[in-house]
């Protein structure tokens, strides 16, 4: 082993600084039977952090469902891939990039776009929709306001360059994200089925290839940055995060899939995380191969860079492959085309070693396998999270001022200053924009159609994670079946605090528990995901966020739910009417309070009257799941955007604004409701005449207020709140 003067010496506080606790820097020595060098250490730190190795998740994320009869690939690749028939897949997936975005919120959330759109072209998949679900601060906060005019710029300015359509997310605030915000981005993507890549590397002695943008010092240890809690050092951390480069981007992608068209392509990965270094370990690891990496051969655009650096820097538009060595000349001609690098810079090797060289020294020689698959795994105590207290007596309050304290929060706010900066029209497939449920996009050239939504009450699972995490799943799914899509899979992106605390690792189990009871009942298994943990300032952890993506399939457009109230239609809710106020909208923003329970999810239910909607959808004018805000801010934003009053006969709090689950507003003429409610006897489905649509009024019992009026505070609260 060949050593440098100018690298530093390994010490305790150095082990710490690269987040390695000393019983895993112990761990280390008996690998190796020898100290690490510096290189070595960054190495073993990129793949054992929390952010790569899922070490405090993983004993958990096995219990989730990830198999059924429509998943071609689950969990383990860069994305999910699901068949939607006639020979083609959906592909897809959502990260977070949360640390990098409240440190540089534009240049954090790009490239939480880029690498989650990286993941879905990898496999072979043109994209096609992105979604994003971002958690804030309070408003009055003073970075709120930066963090969300960052966020929102940098996830448009990259997609909209790109060139793929958002098509849905959702974005919330609570005082819990003041400190770390959150920004998880999703993307979807179209594949043939029977032409997916996988990551494993196959063959011995076949070239490994870097391919797209140059390696910087960008990112240098980002991934350690992600898998550690913040403190008042933050403004230290800028370095770690990404510069990202969309046009290159777009580059990168038209070359990735043409040159899949070669046959070239052994096995391909994403530079993402860990950049060189996850990568090339991935692939070794998953093909029982061993790597050997010429650093000399990097395309690099700064000058004297260590193997330190290149191996850890996550410099963005970046992918890594294995060769088909006797297609290297029409491999290198794709991408000469589209002006990217194209550099053999090692090999795949028989032994079990991750070998770097640089110059003429040697910077790393390691098992490779034990930097992945045999990364340190954790069963971290936990202790349940106790059962909520009985809710507190509420307070009367008239009907259309409780309207009024949603529609000007920007919880509930209508989020167009968010959307209209970003690109939902591209590609022209759009079927369904954001503003009102799922989005929908056509299956280019067919008369397919794909729903896709992304759903979490936090505030729920902080109080009950199983029944928060069942909830997420449930509605994800009303969401998708109130559009007219059979829901087929799911993603995940579980956002929790600090799993070394107990009480934040019962969350995380509790949660994991009841979304696993939903995706199985629902038939709605997790087919890919992504786990963000230490998401903590100063010891302040964030409500436990466990967002749900979700993917649905219309088997023909014309069956696609995407209709308006017209004047007279009647207004059904389908589900049980009980009204639970426990941990709801109407306490959160007219009394400041969160207590009570979440809501109980009855699974059967959900299934049951999911498929009810399905089944009776030509009946259905216009649909809408009941969620935050219950009947009252479903039947509102319902009639708003069609333009029109409401009239809903209840004025009692517990009917329109109780978040009980299962339960969808449609809104039909009244010989539709006069089938649809004998269909719903039929089956033994609940079913509820509650109002009508119409008129220039919103009125709750004997309380009203006029459209327009309510309009304006809907229509501008988001960016009042946020004085934008």
């Amino acid at each position: 082993m060949t050593s440098t003067q100018t690298e530093p010496a390994i010490t305790p506080e150095l082990i710490d600084a690269h987040g390695l606790k000393p019983d895993e820097y112990d761990r280390i020595l008996d690998i190796i039977g020898r100290e690490p060098t510096f290189t070595e250490l960054g190495i073993f730190s990129a793949m054992w952090n929390e952010h790569c190795s899922y070490k405090s998740s993983k004993i958990h994320l096995r219990k989730l469902p990830t198999e059924g009869p429509q998943v071609i690939c689950g969990p383990g690749e860069n994305a999910g891939v699901v068949d939607i028939g006639d020979g083609q897949a959906v592909v897809f997936k959502m990260e977070s990039h949360n640390h990098p975005s409240y440190i540089e919120p534009y240049q954090g959330a790009a490239t939480g776009v880029g690498g989650i759109l990286r993941d879905v072209f990898t496999m072979g998949a043109r994209p096609i929709a992105a979604m994003n679900a971002l958690s804030f601060g309070e408003p009055a906060h003073p970075k709120t306001r930066q963090l969300v005019s960052g966020v929102v710029e940098g996830i448009g300015g990259y997609g909209n360059c790109f060139g793929v359509p958002t098509v849905g997310g959702e974005v919330r605030f609570h005082p819990a994200y003041n400190g770390n915000c959150l920004v998880n981005a999703f993307a979807a993507g179209l594949a043939d089925a029977d032409k997916i890549f996988y990551s494993a590397a196959s063959g011995i002695g076949r070239p490994v290839v870097y391919l797209g943008a140059k390696t910087g010092r960008d990112g240098v240890g980002g991934a350690t940055m992600a898998s550690a809690e913040f403190d008042d050092t933050i403004e230290e951390k800028r370095p770690t995060v990404q510069v990202g480069d969309p046009f290159t981007e777009k580059r990168l992608m038209e070359a990735t899939l043409e040159l899949m068209q070669t046959g070239a392509v052994i096995s391909i990965q994403d530079m993402g995380a860990a950049g060189l270094t996850c990568s090339a370990v991935e692939m070794g690891d998953k093909g029982g191969l061993g790597v050997k990496l010429q650093l000399d051969d990097v395309p690099q655009r700064e000058d004297a860079m260590t193997a330190y650096e290149m191996m850890l820097s996550e410099s963005q538009e970046r992918m890594l492959m294995v060769l088909d060595p006797a297609k290297e000349a029409e491999a290198r001609a794709v991408f000469e085309k589209w002006d990217l690098d194209f550099a053999i810079v090692g090999e795949t090797i028989a032994e079990d070693r991750f070998l770097i060289l640089h110059g003429n020294e040697v910077k790393a020689d390691l098992p490779l396998s034990k930097l992945s698959s045999s990364a340190p795994e954790y069963d971290r105590p936990w202790v349940a999270t106790p059962a909520a207290e009985q809710l507190a007596p509420v307070a009367a309050v008239d009907p259309i001022d409780g309207l009024k304290a949603l529609i000007a929060s920007p919880n509930y706010a209508r989020k167009s200053w968010v959307w209209e900066q970003y690109d939902t029209q591209v590609m022209a497939d759009t079927l369904r924009t954001p503003g009102l449920g799922a989005g929908v996009v056509r299956v280019h050239g067919t008369e397919k159609a794909l729903a896709f939504t992304s759903d979490v009450t936090p505030r729920y699972v902080k109080a009950n994670p199983v029944e928060g995490g069942k909830q997420a799943v449930a509605e994800a799914y009303r969401n998708l079946t109130s559009v007219g899509a059979r829901p087929l899979a799911t993603t995940d992106n579980l956002n929790f605090g600090n799993p070394e605390k107990p009480e934040i690792m019962g969350q995380f189990v509790g949660a994991l528990d009841g979304i696993g009871q939903a995706c199985a009942a629902l038939d709605m298994p997790i087919v890919s995901g992504n786990v963000s943990l230490y998401n903590e300032t100063d010891g302040q952890g964030i409500l436990p966020t466990p967002t749900i993506g979700a993917v649905g399939l219309i088997d023909n457009i014309d069956e696609v739910i995407a209709g308006l109230p017209a004047e007279g239609d009647m207004a059904l809710v389908i589900g049980e009417m009980v009204g639970h106020l426990g941990q709801s909208a109407l306490l959160a923003e007219v009394f400041n309070r969160e207590d009570g329970d979440a809501p109980a999810v009855d699974l059967q239910a959900e299934a049951r009257n999911g498929a009810f909607i399905l089944e009776n959808r030509a009946l259905i004018g216009g649909c809408t799941d009941l969620a935050d805000g219950g009947l009252a801010l479903a039947a509102f934003e319902m009639a708003e955007v069609a333009g029109m009053g409401v009239t809903l006969d209840a004025e009692d709090m517990e009917t329109l604004f109780g978040e009980d689950q299962a339960r969808y507003l449609v809104a039909c003429s009244f010989d539709q409701a006069e089938a649809l409610m004998a269909a719903a006897a039929q089956a033994g489905v609940p079913i509820a005449h509650v109002g009508r649509f119409g008129g220039a009024e919103v009125r709750f019992g004997g309380a009203s207020a006029s459209l327009a009026e309510l309009s304006v505070l809907y229509r501008e609260g988001f960016a009042a709140a946020l004085s934008l």
